[in-house]
């Protein structure tokens, strides 16, 4: 099993398909760093040398990912929280920050659903009247 910037890059699929299993590389970025690595992006994981795999972990490493992208963009977060800014307290309350409406959708920062029940007229009619105190 290869494993670059410290993931595991699955056996079976393409390098091409592979990479993007590394946080802040995406299909792009992967073909970017094959075509750089001079390396055949239709080949298979299981398939690349010694050499090819420290081709792509060389190219890998010019570029910001898994640990350190995943640090500034938390720093990034923590910075707008701390400033107050409008985008930090949306965060803060887990809720989209990009002007997203969110009285429908929205779920999937929101998460599941509550439902909140409702007290109808009928039932709060048919409800005795609470004893006035003495």
């Amino acid at each position: 099993m290869a494993r670059i910037a410290g993931v595991d890059l699955p056996n079976e699929k393409r390098i091409e398909a592979a990479l993007p299993y590394i946080f802040g590389i995406g299909p792009t970025l992967a073909k970017k760093i094959l075509t750089d690595a001079a390396i055949d992006s239709n080949k298979r994981t299981k398939n690349l040398t010694e050499e090819e795999l420290n081709k792509i972990q060389r190219a890998v490493e010019t570029y910001k990912v898994e640990g350190d992208l995943r640090r500034e963009i938390q720093g990034n977060v923590k910075r707008l929280q701390e400033i107050g800014a409008y985008r930090g307290t949306r965060h803060a309350k887990g809720l989209p920050a990009r002007g997203q409406r969110t009285r429908t959708n929205a779920r999937t920062k929101r998460g599941k659903r509550v439902t909140i029940g409702t007290v109808r007229k009928d039932v709060v009619t048919k409800a005795p009247a609470p004893e006035p105190k003495k």
